[in-house]
């Protein structure tokens, strides 16, 4: 697996926090329109990016928040021509309180903001676009898991702990479709231990499946 960051590094270990945009040990780094031209080219296999908004078409929206205006940055260059997206953020927003007890999931306090609405502020990824060129999308948050398919968005994972009218439809203001198989999220990534002993012991392909 080869991480990228958009700023230029290839390889090596993405900084965070403050210090996103640096890597350590990378094996080259590209000046910036090089590394989008990368990206635009199809260049990834797969991005793992943040979300701000979510609709039932699939649109993300993360260029028009409440009270903030960030704008589209490098957002569409990266995930639109990329083979395989997944949107990872919390489910709610302005003071979420999550717990994590064993491998249960608790909602101490619900945030005043909902991600996932009737319809976008601002259509930063396109649904519609992703649907029409068969490309996989994913979001991912703490208590479920949507992923993006051509009759709607489709939650296929729950959280363990977590109660899908209260926590899930009730905090929504669309209702998704609910896979037939629908399934438990895996405890083990929500235990500490046990997530870095269970995922080492997958052979690579196994790992890569998971993704």
């Amino acid at each position: 697996m080869t991480m990228t960051i958009e700023s230029g590094p290839i390889g090596g270990i993405p900084a965070y926090g403050l210090n996103f945009g640096c890597s350590t040990n990378p094996d080259a780094i590209f000046d910036l329109p090089s590394q989008f031209d990368f990206y635009e080219g199809g260049g990834l296999d797969i991005t793992f990016v943040g979300f701000g908004e979510a609709d039932q078409h699939g649109n993300i929206n993360v260029s028009r928040l409440p009270k903030r205006y960030p704008g589209i940055g490098g957002f569409i260059h990266v995930t639109q021509p990329t083979g395989k997206v997944v949107f990872c953020g919390s489910f709610t927003a302005a003071g979420l309180n999550v717990k994590i007890e064993g491998d249960q999931v608790k909602i101490i306090q619900e945030g005043k903001i909902k991600k996932f609405v009737d319809q976008v502020k601002e259509i930063t990824f396109s649904g519609d676009y992703a649907r029409e060129k068969g490309q996989p999308v994913l979001i991912a948050t703490e208590r479920a898991v949507f992923e993006l398919r051509e009759e709607g968005m489709v939650l296929t994972e729950v959280a363990p702990g977590i109660d899908l009218e209260r926590d899930i439809l009730g905090q929504m203001e669309f209702k998704p479709i609910i896979a037939e198989d629908l399934k438990e999220m895996p405890p083990e990534i929500f235990m500490e231990k046990q997530t870095r002993d269970s995922f080492h012991n997958l052979n690579l392909k196994e790992k890569f499946n998971r993704l």
